[in-house]
C-alpha cells in the first residue's frame, strides 16, 4: 500500500510537472503561424516587403525572379505579379500620393507604380545598387539607400532628388527617428552604425561594437529611446540608447539575421533569420532577452511586421519541398 502511495505521488508529481511546463510554454509570448500565401511561380531570392493598408495590398520584392507579387490582404492571394525590374531589392507606399516606390540593384532604378492599378508614373535613376527604401511619417519624403554610399531625399510629390546623404559604404537598413531629425544607418562594409542629422546632411556620430560585425537589420523604438541592430558576425543583437549610442543590451541571436521588427503593443522585437526561424525577444523590468524562436524554412531572411494587422508576414523563397510564399504569423498573447 505504502509503495502504491509513493506512485501514485510521484505520478502526481510527474503530471503537475508536465501541466506547469505546458503552462509556461502557452504562456511564452511568440508568432503563431497562421497560413500560407503561395506567390505563384517564383524563383530565387525575395527581398523586402511593404503595406498599403488603403488598398489592403502587400508588395513583395521578387529579387531574383526580377518582379514584385501583389497579395490582396481580404482574401490572403496573390492577386498579380508586375515585371518588368532589374534584381528589386526595396520596396515602399507613400500613402500621401498613392504610390508604389520600386528600387532595382540591378540597373540602380527606382520605378514609381500609381497604387490604384499598377501604371508606371515616374522613374528615378540612381545609377547603382538602389536597396532600402524607407517614407518618413509626414509621407513628404521617400528615402533610398544606394550606391558606394548615399541616402537619396526624394520629393513625393514631385519625385525630384532634393539631398543627399554621404556615407562611407554602401547603407542597407536604415530607420528615421520621428521626434528628431536623426536617421540611423547601418553601413557594414565601413563597421559601424551612423547617425545622420537629415537637415544638415552631416554624420554626427558612429557607433560600433567590438568584434562584431556584418550589422543589417535594424529597428528604433522612438518613445523607449533604444536603437536595435542585428549583427551577423557573430549573430548577436545589439541594443543602443538612442540618445549617446551606449550599448544597453547585447544578446545571442539566430544566424543570417535580415529584418528586425518592434512591437510597440507587446514592447517585444522579431527577428527573421535565413538560418530558418524568428528569434522573438521581450522586453521587462530586467531588459530584453529571448523569449522564444519560431521555426520557419531554410533562407527565410525577411519579413515584415504590420502592427495595424497584428501580423508578421515572412518571406518564404521556392524549394525543391514547397513553392514560393509568404507565411502568415499572428502575434501571440
Amino acid at each position: 500500500m505504502q509503495l502504491a502511495r509513493r506512485g501514485a505521488s510521484a505520478l502526481a508529481a510527474t503530471a503537475a510537472g508536465l501541466l506547469a511546463a505546458l503552462a509556461a510554454w502557452a504562456a511564452e509570448p511568440g508568432l503563431e503561424l497562421e497560413g500560407k500565401i503561395a506567390l505563384g511561380n517564383v524563383s530565387g531570392r525575395i527581398d523586402h516587403l511593404a503595406v498599403d493598408l488603403d488598398h489592403q495590398r502587400l508588395f513583395v520584392a521578387e529579387l531574383g525572379n526580377d518582379s514584385v507579387g501583389v497579395v490582396d490582404l481580404t482574401t490572403m492571394t496573390t492577386l498579380r505579379t508586375l515585371t518588368g525590374f532589374r534584381e528589386p531589392q526595396g520596396v515602399g507606399y507613400v500613402r500621401a500620393t498613392g504610390e508604389i516606390y520600386v528600387a532595382n540593384a540591378g540597373d540602380g532604378l527606382v520605378h514609381i507604380l500609381r497604387g490604384g492599378d499598377f501604371a508606371p508614373n515616374g522613374r528615378i535613376d540612381l545609377g547603382d545598387d538602389a536597396d532600402n527604401v524607407r517614407v518618413e511619417a509626414s509621407g513628404n519624403r521617400v528615402f533610398i539607400g544606394y550606391g558606394k554610399g548615399a541616402l537619396a531625399l526624394i520629393d513625393a510629390n514631385s519625385h525630384a532628388r532634393v539631398a543627399n546623404l554621404a556615407l562611407k559604404a554602401h547603407p542597407e537598413s536604415f530607420q528615421l527617428e520621428t521626434s528628431t531629425s536623426r536617421a540611423f544607418v547601418n553601413v557594414p562594409d565601413a563597421g559601424h552604425v551612423a547617425v545622420m542629422d537629415i537637415g544638415s546632411g552631416r554624420q554626427v556620430a558612429t557607433w560600433q561594437v567590438p568584434g562584431q560585425h556584418a550589422n543589417f537589420a535594424m529597428a528604433v523604438d522612438t518613445q523607449g529611446g533604444e536603437v536595435f541592430v542585428a549583427f551577423r558576425r557573430p549573430a548577436r543583437l545589439a541594443v543602443f540608447a538612442s540618445r549617446d549610442g551606449a550599448v544597453v543590451g547585447n544578446l545571442d541571436l539566430c544566424d543570417d539575421s535580415d529584418d528586425v521588427f518592434f512591437d510597440s503593443r507587446r514592447h517585444r522585437l522579431y527577428v527573421s533569420c535565413g538560418a530558418g526561424m524568428v528569434d522573438v525577444f521581450q522586453r521587462s523590468v530586467q531588459g530584453w532577452a529571448r523569449a522564444s524562436r519560431v521555426q520557419t524554412a531554410s533562407g527565410a531572411r525577411t519579413s515584415l511586421f504590420v502592427p495595424e494587422l497584428d501580423r508578421l508576414f515572412v518571406a518564404v523563397r521556392g524549394g525543391w519541398r514547397e513553392s514560393a510564399a509568404l507565411w502568415v504569423f499572428r502575434a501571440t498573447p
